[in-house]
């Protein structure tokens, strides 16, 4: 039951970070191990084919592949940029799609499950750019889980309390869910 969990954003006091930390700790409480990393403590270049083809995948990559690998299941926080997915998380999956040498394809995705969240300021809460994170995701083999496992919150700044929960019992539940679903899935 090990989850590897991140956010799209890099953001010092990213509120996706801080409704993910909510997802994180239920799935800890529900039995998994989580692994929680910063996509910015990895330095991947923008994706491009032509320095793939010439120098291979940069050091920083083979490190993150070595990560994603060790894990079965993914929380992800998708923040909504212009609608659709930031390109910090939309590189980071380009890259972690790329196969190393002797590596099957789609080694960092295939056969893994993920639990997807969203937060914002505006009403709906990142919606329209988790939608795109799930269609990729579904695309390189992994099993997203379905609604109501896969949750956006909006208005996040007003709804997020000093000690870090939503205040809004329902919506927490809804969040704490995604972990917990994903631990259950991972179990059985």
């Amino acid at each position: 039951m090990k989850i590897l969990a991140f956010s799209g954003s890099s953001r010092r006091g990213s509120i996706n970070q801080s409704v993910l930390d909510i997802a994180i700790k239920a799935a800890r409480a529900a039995g998994a191990t989580v692994t929680s990393i910063s996509l910015a403590k990895f330095a991947l270049p923008l994706y491009d084919g032509d320095l793939e083809a010439s120098e291979g995948l940069p050091a920083a990559v083979l490190e993150l592949k070595a990560i994603f690998k060790e894990h079965k299941g993914l929380l992800i926080a998708c923040p909504e940029y212009n609608s659709s997915i930031t390109p910090l998380l939309k590189n980071t999956i380009d890259w972690m799609s790329r196969p190393a040498p002797k590596e099957a394809p789609m080694a960092c995705f295939d056969g893994k499950y993920a639990g997807l969240v969203a937060a914002s300021g505006g009403a709906l809460g990142g919606l329209r750019g988790l939608f795109h994170v799930r269609d990729i995701l579904q695309n390189i083999r992994v099993t997203v889980l379905p609604d109501p496992y896969m949750v956006a919150v909006g208005k996040v700044p007003e709804l997020l309390g000093a000690d870090g929960a939503l205040k809004d019992a329902r919506l927490q539940g809804l969040v704490e869910g995604v972990g917990t679903r994903l631990a259950a899935v991972l179990k059985d």
